[in-house]
């Protein structure tokens, strides 16, 4: 199954040039992962407050394609590529139309309220099955 989030790159995503700024490619496939998570019925407030668990990215493969410029309309396309008891992999895409601009592999963990590795919330492995 595919998550669809939309992006308008503004002004203030650009550089002098009016390409988006590289980082900024990092912020909407964030986006698009809380989205996703949302979706999948997680409450991320919640499941701080309640079981003391946080999601971090562990680690990110980007791979840079084509700019995208001022005023464009995007989509981010998430996917999962892997899931364990303690971690999800997905791959994410940054689109314009069918272009594919920008490709992220990003494997996401839980952390306990002290930082330590955590197994994922049961509601989310329970959804991604």
């Amino acid at each position: 199954m595919i998550h669809i989030f939309p992006v308008h790159v503004y002004y203030e995503d650009t550089d002098l040039a009016g390409i988006v700024y590289y980082a900024n490619y990092l912020k909407y496939i964030e986006r698009a992962r809380t989205e996703w998570v949302r979706d999948l019925g997680v409450d991320q407030v919640a499941l701080k407050a309640d079981e003391g668990l946080v999601f971090a990215v562990r680690r990110v493969e980007a791979d840079y394609l084509s700019p995208a410029k001022f005023d464009d309309d995007l989509t981010v396309e998430t996917r999962l590529k892997a899931l364990t008891g303690a971690r999800i992999v997905v791959e994410q895409a940054v689109k314009r139309g069918q272009e594919v601009l920008f490709e992220a592999l990003v494997t996401i963990v839980t952390l306990s309220s002290t930082g330590h590795p955590a197994r994922l919330p049961a509601v989310l492995r329970r959804n991604l099955h």
